[in-house]
């Protein structure tokens, strides 16, 4: 079910990290279809294990994450669950990014995904800006963000971001059997 911009529902924002259902983090990672592996095939994105979303959760200079009421309003109870204020207990994750910084000069922002059923209404925006908002409050104006060639690099670029001044690209290191071979050294 996809749902216009003039009726998003409600929405309210944490960087609160203990605000983070890791479960419920991990489900909203499988939705968007983002794995742990930044250097996997095509398809579908392998589960994230909870345990290192913990560990990248609270090693996270910044986290943000959006809540919405249940978008399923059909359940019995729902009547009840418009009436209660909205809160990160009762409503649903549907959006997450996170930054990791040095805390002085540079940050990354990682991780920005919002459930297929409410992009394009300005809450992955939202985030990002968010994210921003907190690493500049804090004198941090080198900013970087991982993404890839496609989409999420046109939504980085609309938000501002841009080629570097060296015009450098990320590389990423993984392990594998050719790097295991060679017991971790590497060949020059």
């Amino acid at each position: 079910m996809m749902i216009s911009a003039a009726s998003r529902p409600p929405l309210i924002i944490s960087t609160e990290p203990s605000h983070v259902d890791l479960h419920r983090l991990k489900d909203l990672y499988a939705a968007c279809n983002i794995s742990g592996h930044r250097l996997r095939r095509e398809g579908a994105a392998e589960p994230v294990d909870p345990r290192k979303l913990r560990i990248a959760v609270a090693n996270s200079f910044v986290v943000v994450s959006v809540f919405c009421r249940p978008i399923d309003s059909s359940s019995s109870g729902a009547f009840i669950q418009r009436m209660l204020p909205l809160t990160h207990w009762n409503g649903e994750l549907v959006g997450f990014g996170r930054a990791s910084s040095d805390s002085s000069l540079t940050a990354s922002i990682h991780d920005v995904m919002v459930i297929p059923s409410l992009r394009r209404l300005g809450i992955g925006r939202m985030i990002l800006k968010r994210l921003i908002r907190v690493l500049t409050s804090k004198d941090i104006y080198d900013i970087a963000a991982l993404c890839d060639k496609n989409e999420s690099r046109l939504f980085f670029g609309a938000c501002g971001f841009g080629d570097d001044m060296l015009n450098s690209t990320t590389m990423m290191y993984t392990r594998s059997s050719s790097n295991n071979a060679h017991q971790g050294q590497l060949i020059l």
